[in-house]
């Protein structure tokens, strides 16, 4: 049992966890995962960890509210437990000093990026960041990303805030404003990390790109989390999660994602009618 030490709404249906996993904190490398589990018959969800603190043996999870498991993963509250915390697994990003380094984060992949913006500031570079949400009330740990980096520049989908349009857009302003990379990481929803990996090699900017497939057991034995990168299979769990953007399949990983939609949809539905049972058993109960 993990227990979780505090829970906060970062932005609508965006929640951060401090989570006690004392083994997790002290062998955690920036650009690890665990794989947490809330109760015993429970999904199996693969979240990056964002931070850690040996000494507290805490960990920090930012959690997107994206179907039933991860719904009920946030009505979990500070005192309440996880059931499994599994990891660190992945292999550690590799960071040496390449020189200026860009950032592009999309959505909740800002979490992700987070730790591993920080690890390569302190190993030297010039950190440059593209942040991107559909919307300025979506947009999360800006102010963080602004710490460790040299220059953040965010984009919004609606133009509620910074620049009206994709990061891809920022990333081919900034490189036709003259700027220089020598190294990117990509991070965010897949059909993103696809059009930033067409740009980088556009721009002829190696770049690194953390993937995000169906996931089950973390240890490369269930193969769900298979990807083609340069014509060949890996195992994200195992593998990666982070490989060579220039490389991979996205079109591939786009349908595999696709491949339990329909159950997901059915057991997002189920628990949404459950709700609202409850709900309308609750409101009758106070007028009786």
């Amino acid at each position: 049992m993990h227990r979780i030490h505090s829970h906060r709404v970062l932005a609508e249906k965006i929640h951060e966890f401090w989570i006690e996993a004392p083994l997790v904190a002290r062998k955690y490398r920036a650009g690890q995962f665990v794989i947490v589990r809330t109760h015993e018959f429970g999904e199996r969800i693969p979240l990056t960890v964002v931070e850690a603190d040996a000494n507290s043996g805490r960990i920090r999870l930012i959690v997107q509210e994206a179907g039933k498991s991860t719904i009920l993963m946030c009505r979990l509250q500070a005192g309440e437990h996880f059931l499994d915390v599994v990891g660190p697994l992945g292999r550690a990003t590799h960071i040496e000093n390449w020189g200026n380094l860009v950032a592009v984060c999309g959505g909740v992949g800002t979490a992700s990026l987070l730790p591993i913006v920080r690890a390569a500031a302190a190993a030297g570079n010039s950190v440059y960041a593209v942040i991107g949400s559909r919307s300025k009330d979506l947009m999360i740990l800006e102010d963080e990303f602004r710490a460790a980096c040299k220059e953040v520049r965010v984009s919004t989908d609606d133009g509620t805030y910074g620049i009206k349009g994709f990061v891809t857009d920022v990333l081919r302003q900034w490189i036709e404003q003259g700027q220089k990379f020598q190294q990117a990481i990509i991070v965010g929803p897949v059909i993103m990390m696809k059009v930033a990996a067409a740009l980088t090699k556009e721009l002829a900017i190696p770049a690194l790109a953390s993937l995000n497939p169906i996931m089950v057991d973390g240890t490369g034995m269930c193969g769900g989390c298979r990807v083609t990168v340069h014509g060949k299979t890996y195992f994200a769990c195992v593998d990666g999660p982070e490989f060579d953007a220039h490389g991979v399949d996205f079109q591939e990983l786009i349908l595999r994602n696709q491949a339990y939609r329909n159950l997901e949809e059915r057991a997002l539905h189920g628990l949404l009618d459950k709700g609202c049972q409850l709900t309308a058993q609750l409101e009758g109960a106070k007028h009786a």
